[in-house]
């Protein structure tokens, strides 16, 4: 398969997010290759109080365009795992699953990139990634960012 699609992916989950990642990750094995995986970050719930998350990022190859990735893949583990959608979108959760680059194109919505939880694991993977609004190096974004939110690597959890 040469036609393999590069997409970095966010995972995050507030609700048994020590069981729920290394599921998402078994899953997502079913529908590509994991390339290399972030540690995994613990942050304050952003928009609801509520449990901390865990995140991290992973590098997934895929056949599957972008256009489809979330209704083939993202979509069905998110629901496998008990994602419950309801009218807030910071609810509590499973699983959430975002694409954030995507052959290397930024492809989350502006507002996202100012989230650490985002920004650290991804920078781990992507360390010269030129940040879309600030322009510098996600490296450099993710220090500036830890500086500023509470946001902690966690040695002892598990993708």
């Amino acid at each position: 398969m040469n036609n393999l699609h590069r997409a970095y992916l966010n995972l995050g989950s507030n609700i048994e997010p020590e069981l729920n990642l290394p599921k998402a990750t078994d899953l997502l094995k079913t529908y590509g290759e994991i390339k290399a995986a972030s540690h995994v970050w613990e942050s304050k719930s952003v928009g609801y109080d509520g449990p901390n998350f865990l995140n991290a990022c992973v590098l997934f190859l895929t056949a599957s365009p972008p256009e489809n990735i979330k209704s083939e893949i993202i979509h069905p583990i998110e629901a496998a795992l008990g994602r419950i959608r309801g009218a807030d979108k910071n609810m509590p959760r499973t699983m959430d699953i975002d694409v954030i680059v995507f052959d290397e194109k930024p492809i989350m919505k502006l507002d996202y990139w100012d989230q650490a939880f985002i920004i650290a694991p991804l920078a781990e993977l992507l360390p010269d990634f030129v940040h879309p609004i600030h322009g510098e190096k996600l490296a450099r974004f993710s220090k500036q960012l830890q500086g500023q939110v509470w946001i902690v690597k966690r040695q002892d959890a598990i993708i």
